[in-house]
């Protein structure tokens, strides 16, 4: 399953070797790409939300153990979609987190974890089970991979409310304290934390990067208010090149890194300041694979 770009690598020591792992990417602790709790002047405690949320994607399986996983039977818990895999180092030092949570909140909170092993489901079996997992696993598909969106790195866990609604995601490991916070905001225990919310610019899910009037690492500085209209129009048309299969403002927002998209996108912005026509651009293909 080779979703991550083709240009995306990680090179790991594993006793003076190198291990290529060609087109994937796992991320250290906390991610700076999602919102994530702050104290402000009084030391308190910030857990950032959606606003406006969206429900979760469908979700009918099996899991590993020939279990039903489905999604109707969520109400009224939360819910942690976990995206890993066994390869992932930080994926495989989140488990006994994630096991601290469920022991914690019991009933009251959901995991469920997402394998996204080209192994066979026994051997993600064998290792969930060395490892102590109880909660449910199922082998991704694409068509699962799709439906969420937005998952670059792993591992990457979607947080949704009681509800049923999508309120946050976090790529990389992330502290459990934090995860604490978010959990029992959204049961309604007590917490001594402030939420406040924000618009899912593409934080959440790529394909709302349309929303965003903002891009990371493109500067619409000098632009009238119609010119930044029309830059941002592109960019939400356009396809980035870099092999992602997304939209420029998708890319900007997905790899902050990535050298072609801010090419490209720098391009964009200097040709709407000069009033030239784009140039012919193939349709981005990522709009409809990762649309919800």
């Amino acid at each position: 399953m080779f979703r991550m770009n083709a240009k995306r690598f990680v090179v790991l020591a594993v006793a003076g070797l190198g291990l290529l792992l060609a087109a994937r990417t796992f991320l250290p602790r906390a991610s700076a790409a999602a919102p994530r709790p702050v104290a402000d002047g009084a030391n308190q405690p910030v857990i950032r939300f959606v606003k406006n949320p969206e429900m979760a994607p469908a979700l009918q399986a099996v899991d590993i153990l020939g279990k039903p996983v489905n999604k109707d039977n969520w109400a009224g818990k939360v819910v942690l979609v976990n995206f890993w895999a066994t390869w992932c180092p930080p994926c495989r030092e989140e488990i006994p987190e994630l096991l601290e949570l469920k022991k914690e909140f019991k009933d009251q909170l959901e995991i469920v974890g997402i394998s996204e092993d080209d192994d066979p489901p026994a051997n993600v079996l064998k290792f969930a089970q060395q490892k102590g997992m109880t909660y449910p696993i199922v082998m991704a598909t694409q068509e699962l991979i799709d439906a969420y969106g937005g998952v670059p790195a792993l591992p990457t866990s979607f947080l949704i409310d009681t509800q049923g609604r999508v309120v946050q995601k976090h790529s990389g490991l992330y502290p459990i304290k934090s995860y604490d916070l978010e959990i029992r905001s959204l049961l309604g225990l007590p917490t001594d934390a402030r939420v406040e919310t924000f618009l899912d610019q593409g934080q959440v899910f790529l394909k709302n990067a349309a929303n965003a009037t903002e891009l990371p690492g493109v500067s619409f500085k000098g632009l009238t208010a119609e010119q930044k209209k029309q830059a941002l129009h592109r960019l939400n048309a356009e396809s980035c090149t870099c092999g992602c299969n997304l939209t420029l403002s998708q890319c900007r927002v997905n790899d902050t890194g990535c050298p072609v998209s801010g090419k490209l996108a720098a391009q964009v912005v200097k040709e709407v300041v000069r009033g030239a026509k784009p140039a012919q651009a193939p349709p981005a293909k990522g709009t409809s694979s990762i649309s919800q």
